[in-house]
């Protein structure tokens, strides 16, 4: 039974990455619909930056800058998949809208510095932590720009809501990422 389940069914790895770019843009695309409104901020509750930095950890850097690219791309092009099933280049006039460059920002952040950590749990946490704060702090950035308020009022309704949520994904992208990262690199 174990010699099945360790068998390769796709062999073909320029397969499983485009399999790999399609899931990962799906999954951010899911997290968007898990949300919970917050009736002080105009920034819901979402699953998406559980998926970003699972997906930046998992297919490196130039294939999870691409699905995140991808998934802006397409949302940009009119599918409704950003939070709030917003779609189109009005978007990025929205108070939200930094938290998408933040998506792209945290995965060429996360995945550069995976390939130097030293894959202890303590250094993966402090770098999926970080990459969660760079989400954060772009969509901070860009509700003071977009709402013309303090970075301390952008701050208190963009950032600090999220950190005890964001630390409970964190501590799961960082237990779940090192029993799959084996796995993916020998498929991608």
């Amino acid at each position: 039974m174990e010699a099945i389940l360790k068998r390769e069914l796709i062999t073909n790895r320029q397969l499983c990455r485009i399999i790999a770019l399609f899931f990962s843009v799906i999954l951010v695309s899911l997290g968007a619909f898990v949300r919970i409104p917050l009736p002080f901020t105009p920034v819901p509750l979402t699953l998406q930056t559980f998926f970003v930095l699972l997906g930046a950890g998992l297919l490196g850097r130039r294939l999870g800058l691409t699905a995140q690219l991808s998934y802006v791309l397409l949302g940009a092009l009119g599918l409704p998949i950003f939070a709030n099933a917003a779609y189109g280049l009005s978007y990025f006039a929205s108070p939200t809208a930094g938290y998408l460059f933040g998506f792209i920002l945290a995965t060429i952040f996360v995945s550069g510095s995976l390939k130097r950590a030293k894959g202890n749990l303590r250094s993966l946490f402090l770098i999926f932590y970080l990459g969660s704060m760079i989400i954060l702090l772009s969509g901070s950035f860009w509700l003071k720009v977009s709402l013309g308020i303090s970075l301390t009022q952008a701050l208190i309704i963009g950032c600090l809501p999220f950190i005890p949520g964001d630390l409970l994904k964190v501590i799961a992208v960082t237990l779940i990422y090192p029993r799959l990262k084996t796995r993916a690199a020998k498929i991608l």
